[in-house]
């Protein structure tokens, strides 16, 4: 069985991998499962650039195929912050309250119809005898004034879907999954899967 490791420790995001990867006959596996895996400094300027990183760090390491991701939320309105620096944007600790409340004052006395933006995922695939190759996804959406709902992670209690009419963070998980950043690029990302 030929195996793929996906550049996370975070087991919720193996899982929707997971899914996909089997009907391929992959076994999947994560950064917890890979010895001396390397800490890798995410020194690109974009979503892909981070995600080629690290995949390929990864894949040289293990010598094996590997999945990355890098996403994070894109606002209009800011010029596209807090993008990159998405999990980190109030300072260097992942604090999702943090964030959202730095993003909800700069966003004070914006109105509603420019509060448009976007979350944001881009997957980079490398592995031994390939090249690396990039896709991305994306969920378009607005930035409310104030946190509905108690699911999710990061962003996701300001972030509303209007085909929707909910927050990110008042859709059950698997809706989520369906629609978001993550699952546009996955889709993208299943015919170079066939193709290994």
């Amino acid at each position: 069985m030929k195996s793929i490791i996906i550049a996370t420790k975070n087991k919720g995001k193996a899982k929707e991998f997971e899914q996909l990867f089997k009907k391929y006959g992959f076994k999947v596996q994560t950064l917890l499962d890979v010895q001396n895996a390397p800490d890798i400094e995410e020194t690109g300027s974009t979503f892909e650039e981070n995600a080629v990183i690290k995949a390929e760090a990864i894949a040289k390491a293990a010598d094996t195929y590997v999945v990355a991701d890098d996403s994070g939320l894109v606002i209009d309105a800011l010029d596209g912050r807090p993008g990159i620096y998405s999990a980190r944007y109030a300072g260097t600790d992942k604090d999702d309250d943090a964030n959202i409340d730095k993003v909800l004052d700069e966003l004070e006395g914006v109105s509603k119809e420019n509060r448009t933006g976007r979350f944001y995922c881009a997957l980079a695939l490398a592995g031994p005898g390939i090249e690396t190759m990039t896709v991305y996804g994306t969920c378009e959406g607005y930035i409310l004034f104030e946190r509905r709902g108690d699911g999710g992670f990061g962003y996701d209690p300001i972030f509303y879907v209007p085909s929707e009419k909910k927050t990110m963070a008042e859709m059950t998980p698997e809706r989520k999954n369906e629609l978001s950043h993550r699952a546009a690029a996955m889709n993208k990302l299943e015919p170079l899967i066939a193709d290994l």
